[in-house]
């Protein structure tokens, strides 16, 4: 196998654990809050305290990955936040379950920012587009699995062990990345000639160069970031919902047991996978034809569009079936628009683009943090859980006017 597609296996499996760790909380939301009698409202403070903590850190993390390399801050983080989901195992009440979920969110703020890095350095151009969406649907294979995975964990070893089998599992994974990658293909020992070669004539820059790090003030002051933080803000308000209170929504509003449950959160999150992979293919599909700009508004318009179709419809459902093939498509719409964004991040980030894909993440998150808020106030407030849903399809089209206006070729200006 060649080293870059051994790098693609790796990065994925990252996103995987990545996500398996993140949405094992939602799936343990009902004995979690038996044993530390949390009500909805608190348990949404929980599931925003990760997505705050990871906001927070998105932009100081992409920097550091552009000054440290991805090899080093991912063997970190995935130390970091691998302990901590074994700390929330151990978690004793509301106030330490919620310190532990920010710091947990601290912890995997600069995967993803990594990820790019990486993905800038080894991947050529032509390629970037699939790639990135085989990373992202990993992130959704892993939530989907991570459903009935861990409603079958916690009835048989009880929530906490299970917290504590899946920090070791990331502990393990850490070592083998820092083993394994280097962060530039010219570093790596057993990588071929023919390879390397090919690399280097077809990624974005010929040469790597060390450049000045751009400062934090300086990126929120630009146009094409603060369009991409924009439409990344609308995009992850509807994937956080996934991650945090579909299992519990279609479990209380349908009147299902735990396992059935599980089994329909499935297929949302396996049609956000499936959404990754044919955004990816689109990405690359019309680039490869000659158009750059085309090769990542059009996905994304077509995700957003389709999220709106797929919220509004799935409110008229009146089965369960009916709703999560609707729900299905608002999701496959949303990851739609993951390729293109990251994709976009690294053309105009280049050497910066850890930093500039995690102040777009910081926005997408600050997204998620009031996502997990939303659902119970907005349902308190209204009587009603139909307007998130609402508030989602105005975000897709706020987030489609703002990629009319974003072009990857242009210059990052600060």
């Amino acid at each position: 196998m060649k080293k870059r597609h051994l790098l693609v296996v790796t990065t994925f499996s990252l996103t995987l654990l990545l996500y398996i760790d993140r949405v094992c909380i939602s799936a343990a939301k009902g004995p979690i809050s038996d044993a530390l009698g949390l009500d909805d409202k608190q348990f949404g403070w929980v599931l925003s305290a990760f997505a705050l903590g990871y906001a927070l850190f998105q932009a100081p993390s992409g920097k550091l990955v552009d000054k440290y390399g991805p090899r080093i801050v991912i063997t970190s983080i995935v130390t970091i936040w691998s302990v901590l989901t074994a700390v929330t195992g151990a978690a004793f009440s509301f106030v330490s379950l919620l310190t532990t979920r920010f710091l947990f969110g601290v912890g995997e703020a600069g995967a993803f920012p990594g990820i790019a890095k990486s993905t800038y350095s080894w991947i050529p151009l032509q390629e970037r587009g699939i790639v990135t969406g085989i990373n992202f649907s990993g992130s959704r294979l892993g939530a989907a699995f991570a459903m009935p995975l861990i409603t079958w964990m916690i009835a048989t070893f009880d929530w906490r062990n299970s917290f504590y089998i899946l920090g070791f599992v990331g502990v393990f994974w850490a070592l083998v990345w820092y083993y394994w990658f280097r962060d530039k293909p010219e570093e790596h020992s057993s990588i071929s000639s023919t390879e390397l070669d090919y690399i280097i004539a077809n990624r974005q820059d010929k040469t790597i160069k060390k450049k000045a790090l751009i400062p934090f003030m300086s990126l929120i002051k630009s146009n094409s970031v603060l369009l991409a933080m924009g439409q990344y803000f609308s995009s992850n308000y509807i994937n956080f919902f996934c991650l945090s209170w579909l299992f519990p929504y279609v479990k209380e509003r349908y009147g299902l047991s735990m396992m059935d449950a599980g089994f329909h959160t499935m297929f949302p999150l396996l049609a956000g996978a499936f959404g990754n992979y044919f955004s990816g293919y689109l990405v690359d599909k019309i680039y490869n034809k000659g158009n750059w700009k085309l090769s990542r508004r059009v996905p994304a318009i077509i995700g957003f569009s389709l999220v709106i179709v797929g919220l509004m419809i799935s409110l008229q459902m009146e089965s369960v079936q009916g709703a999560v093939i609707f729900l299905s498509l608002a999701v496959f719409g949303a990851d739609m628009t993951l390729s293109p964004s990251w994709s976009y991040c690294v053309d105009i980030g280049k050497e910066n683009a850890g930093a500039v894909s995690g102040t777009m993440n910081m926005a997408g998150n600050i997204g998620s943090f009031l996502t997990a808020l939303a659902f119970p106030y907005l349902a308190d407030w209204t009587g009603t859980t139909d307007t998130f849903f609402y508030v989602g399809a105005i975000l897709a089209l706020f987030a489609i006017f703002c990629w009319l206006k974003m072009n990857p070729q242009k210059s990052l200006t600060v």
